[in-house]
């Protein structure tokens, strides 16, 4: 495990970033394979909630990912 921990301390925040969307990426390509944990739901149930009543809002994923994109580079 030390080589990992050595090697991502070697990468750059950019690079770090880069990998966990190929991760996320392979993951959600192979979602069949995983299963939610029960409180998902009553999480996602909450938010759905409080966004129903406009106590909360959230942007797309897309725009998020490239505001990031542009704070790293």
């Amino acid at each position: 495990m030390k080589n990992s921990v050595s090697e991502l301390d070697q990468m750059t925040t950019a690079a770090k970033i880069r990998t966990m969307e190929m991760l996320w990426d392979d993951l959600c390509r192979r979602s069949d394979e995983i299963s939610s944990p029960l409180w998902h739901n009553q999480v996602l149930t909450e938010r759905g909630l409080k966004v129903s009543t406009g106590e909360s809002s959230f942007d797309d994923w897309e725009t998020e990912k490239g505001k990031i994109r542009e704070l790293i580079s």
